[in-house]
């Protein structure tokens, strides 16, 4: 059986601006000559060099057809037709000589993975070319001796869960299974694989799976930029000698486009706990670790573990990497200097690649003997099931399963497939309702959904008929269109046409609809090409009535241009991060574009977290905020700046900051828990697994800057200044009072200095006092928080106030010496240029600590002066509990005393019957002694009176009847207790 050794083939493509990098003014920082990559560093001008088996340029110098096809424009341009010729071409070529072939597109969100894959438009990618090109040589093949088959199947692999694109119907709880076979290796257990006979069959599969894809991605919030999407092509030959005997040589051919890279080599928040639970990204991260690990074998290095069972996506690459087959890996680059970390990174990752070594083997199996031996297996199995017993059987079940369906499979002939398979197609109604919709499309409105892959944008269409349609979470029905995207109500929105005008109006004030990136309360007309956002990420674009359609031309109207609309209607452009009165030239203006996109890139992921928290009842609201470093800055014009995220816990009051990688572990996390919930699952979580927990910490409010000039003149600064938070706004009025002293802290009136160099080898002392501060809105929003400053006076030690609770109001008394001893010019400089900066903290206590004060405070004050939070309902359900705990104490007791009196008396009751049964006996007895001597004769009279009292049976029947009357009597007393 023949083998190769060959490198997997790498190659880089560099696409053109997207609108948005257009609108950031974005510089191209990737050159290309021949097969030599260049990367530019905009900061430092650096030039790195990679080397290749192809550099693909597609960021310029090209012209489109009428027909909408990119061509080179007398340039070097690369167009889609030269990567299949390269790349394509080859899969196909190892494809008929019996090899496997696999094919996969590695990059950042956006950089043109797709586009490589499966191409846009009229410019097809090179998975349609690949199977058009493939049919093309079957229908000119011209042996008659030979059978071509051909199967397809497509895959998703979303947080480690696989999905059967092809079949309509909800996955197993957790997905497909990932198996293995000694023999063949992993395989995905119960796929479809469906045969087909023309490309034009494929491209049905394909554009079904595309929107199962879509649907999935809405229902599920899992864009196609987190998902990976494998298509596999099986390829049969089927030879027949002169005796009938066939043998049939068969080719894999993998066509995998990966999700995003962002953050795939990324820890994240440094130390943050939850992000070893984190599956969203296994896949990607497992791969670049896999590539790693080949390239250092490739390398030579001995004993290195390959980590192919790490995850989903890598079980079923193991052939394509470092195995029996031919790989091409396409890196997909951003041009933008505003991508340059994430550009270096992909190259990087290409560049470990192009090390692996691949032993590509013929795959040649007579069908008889692998029948045959199928057979043998199931005996061996069915025997091993008889010796086990009552045991556990089910893998030997699932196994005997397998290979019966393979036998059958197999015993089918390539006639009976097709027409098995046409008659599953023929049941599907989809191409009759794909018929009526289109012909609806051209003549009533209608929305066509947006999504951050462009493959998946205009794939869902709902028409608008004249009257009313209802959106919304709800099972569909007469005039509704079922969402079910996260934060969307079971009756969210109505749709209104009456055939010249149409209007949306929201269900109610808690249901999110934005119109060309503004919330509406109330009816607004629709105009064509109006932007639409339901619930927290379902994007649509509306297509006005026919008359209304002058400009056809949707394609400026992309995800990042919805995303952009939103940012700028939010408050937010692309001069985010200018300070005041400051000029820093292209790099600052490089890092403004940098954060803008960073902000646009988190806002939705923002906006799926509050839908989450809202679905899942976790009273959390997450805020993206712009992090200023002016703010802490003595001058005030520090140009650095980062995205933040505030989190606050609206039932607690709990307020927390994350960086955004923190964010993004957490968000993933969010994920995970919001499909187990969709599922069905019970998810019980102990804070160091919540995602949306944090212990307390302090947070920053806000900052003054006082200018220290005066103090280089002994001059008293005695003001109240305001508190700024990062927004600009009002957080608090500090007094502060800067007062020249002497040594010992007498404060010195009326001693300004008119040369402050006349100050050079002396020495100035300031007594710094902090005596209040004022209207501190952190506080009046929750009482059960506190302040406290820091400052960092120059030269000198960090200080802080004292922290306050409960107050808005605050008095810190805060008063300290400083001294500059001996003054220097430098110091003198300092002192006028710079400024002080008081910078204002919140304090919180945590949940465990307030529960504690609260429950264990008189009344239910705090520190004296504070009353409980009315609002909290986990303090008022732990005093009722504890309340209820006190009567059932008292009811206790009660009843605690209560038994021991019935034991009492039922103590006597017994005392007492043991002595009526003891008189009972000794009666008997006494009267069975007398007997002889009583002498009975008719003629003597009655006995005297008194006779019967005082005789001896007399007396006992009296003790007997008094001692029956007690006992009723006490046990008609127990009775009643």
């Amino acid at each position: 059986m023949p083998s190769t050794s060959d490198s997997v083939k790498v190659a880089v493509r560099v696409r053109p601006f997207n609108q948005r990098e257009k609108n950031a003014g974005s510089q191209c920082i990737i050159s290309m000559q021949d097969k030599t990559t260049n990367i530019k560093n905009p900061e430092t001008g650096d030039i790195k060099s990679f080397s290749y088996d192809h550099s693909y340029w597609s960021h310029d110098g090209f012209k489109e057809t009428p027909s909408g096809v990119s061509e080179p424009d007398g340039s070097n341009y690369a167009d889609q037709k030269r990567l299949f010729s390269d790349l394509g071409q080859g899969v196909l070529d190892n494809a008929w000589q019996g090899y496997n072939a696999a094919l996969f597109a590695y990059g950042q969100t956006g950089s043109g993975k797709s586009y490589s894959m499966i191409g846009y438009g009229a410019n097809k990618g090179i998975v349609p070319i690949t199977c058009e090109e493939l049919f093309k040589a079957i229908d000119t093949s011209s042996d008659n001796k030979k059978q071509l088959r051909v199967f397809f199947s497509m895959l998703e692999i979303y947080n480690e869960q696989v999905r059967d694109l092809i079949v309509k119907e909800k996955p197993p709880h957790g997905g497909l299974k990932i198996r293995q076979n000694p023999k063949s290796g992993f395989y995905v257990e119960g796929l479809k694989q469906v045969p087909v006979r023309s490309y034009k069959e494929i491209e049905k599969l394909m554009e079904s799976g595309t929107i199962n894809r879509t649907t999935a991605a809405t229902n599920m919030n899992a864009t196609s930029s987190r998902s990976h999407m494998v298509i596999t092509i099986r390829f049969e030959q089927v030879l027949v000698n002169d005796a009938g005997q066939s043998n049939t040589r068969s080719s894999d051919i993998n066509l995998v486009d990966l999700a995003g890279s962002e953050r795939a080599d990324s820890t994240g928040a440094t130390g943050d706990r939850l992000k070893e639970g984190s599956a969203i990204n296994q896949s990607l991260s497992t791969l670049g670790n896999v590539i790693s690990a080949l390239a250092d074998q490739a390398m030579g290095k001995t004993k290195v573990l390959v980590p192919y069972r790490d995850s989903v996506l890598t079980k079923l690459l193991q052939s394509a990497l470092g195995g029996n087959s031919r790989t091409i890996m396409i890196a997909a680059l951003s041009p933008a200097d505003i991508n340059y970390d994430e550009t270096l990174s992909t190259l990087r990752y290409a560049d470990r690649a192009k090390k692996i070594q691949n032993k590509a083997t013929v795959n040649e199996s007579p069908t008889d003997r692998l029948i045959r031996e199928l057979k043998e297996e199931n005996a061996r199995l069915m025997a091993l099931l008889k010796k086990q017993g009552s045991g556990d059987t089910s893998d030997i079940q699932r196994m005997l399963e397998d290979n019966q369906r393979k036998m059958t499979d197999m015993s089918m002939s390539w006639e009976q497939r097709l027409e098995q398979a046409k008659r599953e197609w023929e049941r599907s109604i989809q191409q009759s309702e794909a018929r009526e919709e289109d012909a609806a499309f051209n003549h009533f409105p209608y929305i066509s959904n947006v999504n951050e892959d462009p493959q998946l944008s205009g794939v869902i269409k709902h028409v608008f008929t004249t009257g009313c349609t209802t959106i919304g979470r709800a099972g569909p029905g007469e005039g509704a269109i079922q969402l079910r995207g996260l934060g969307i109500q079971p009756k969210h929105c109505e749709i209104r046409t009456d055939g010249k005008k149409t209007f949306i109006t929201p269900s109610s004030k808690t249901a999110a609809v934005f119109v060309n990136g503004l919330k509406i309360h109330e009816k607004t007309t629709l105009a064509h090409q109006d932007r639409l956002k339901i619930g927290s990420g379902s994007l649509f674009l509306y297509i006005g009535h026919p008359c209304e359609r002058k400009d056809t031309d949707v394609s400026s109207f992309d995800f990042d241009f919805f995303m952009t609309e939103l940012a700028e209607h939010d408050g937010v452009s692309v001069d985010i991060a200018t300070p005041r009165g400051t000029d820093h030239g292209v790099a600052h203006d490089m890092a403004n574009r940098m954060l803008f996109q960073e902000f646009v890139n988190l806002m939705p992921k923002i906006a799926e977290a509050n839908a989450i928290s809202d679905e899942l009842k976790r009273f959390t609201k997450f805020e993206p905020i712009v992090r200023s470093e002016s703010c802490h800055d003595p001058k005030g014009t520090a140009p650095g700046k980062e995205v933040i995220v505030r989190v606050l816990n609206t039932k607690t009051k709990k307020v927390w900051i994350w960086s955004t990688n923190k964010f993004y572990n957490r968000k993933d996390l969010m994920d995970e828990l919001y499909l187990k919930t969709l599922d069905g699952e019970h998810v019980v979580l102990t804070r160091d697994k919540d995602p949306f927990w944090d212990p307390v910490e302090d947070i920053f409010l806000g900052s003054c800057h006082i200018m220290l000039q005066s103090v280089s003149y002994c001059a008293e600064i005695d003001e109240h200044f305001t508190v700024h938070n990062y927004h600009g706004k009002e957080e608090a009025v500090v007094h502060v009072m800067l007062l020249p002293c002497n040594e010992k802290g007498v404060v010195i009136e009326d001693d300004v200095i008119l040369e402050p160099r006349d100050l050079v080898g002396k020495s100035i002392n300031v007594l710094c006092k902090i005596p209040q501060c004022m209207s501190v809105r952190w506080i009046s929003d929750d009482n059960s928080r506190g302040v406290e400053c820091r400052f960092t006076m120059p030269y000198h030690k960090p200080a802080k106030t004292r922290d306050v609770w409960h107050k808005s109001y605050v008095e810190f008394e805060f008063k300290q010496q400083y001294s500059f001893r001996p003054v220097t010019q430098q110091i003198l400089d300092y002192l006028q240029t710079n400024s002080l900066v008081l910078e204002l903290w919140g304090k919180q206590v945590s949940e465990d600590q307030q529960l504690h004060q609260q429950l264990h405070q008189p009344n239910g004050i705090l520190n004296g002066d504070s009353h409980m939070d009315a609002t909290s309902d986990v303090i008022g359900q732990l005093k009722h509990r504890e309340s209820e705990l006190e009567t059932l104490r008292t009811d206790y007791e009660q009843v605690r005393k209560d038994n021991f009196r019935l034991k009492q008396s039922l103590m006597k009751c017994e005392e007492k019957v043991k002595l009526l049964e003891t008189r009972t006996a000794l009666q008997r007895k006494n009267s069975r002694e007398r007997a002889p001597s009583v002498k009975v004769s008719p003629t003597h009279g009655p006995p005297p009176a008194g006779a019967e009292s005082e005789g001896p049976h007399g007396g006992l029947d009296l003790e007997f009847a008094k001692a029956l009357r007690d006992f009723f009597r006490d046990v008609e007393t127990c009775r009643t207790k």
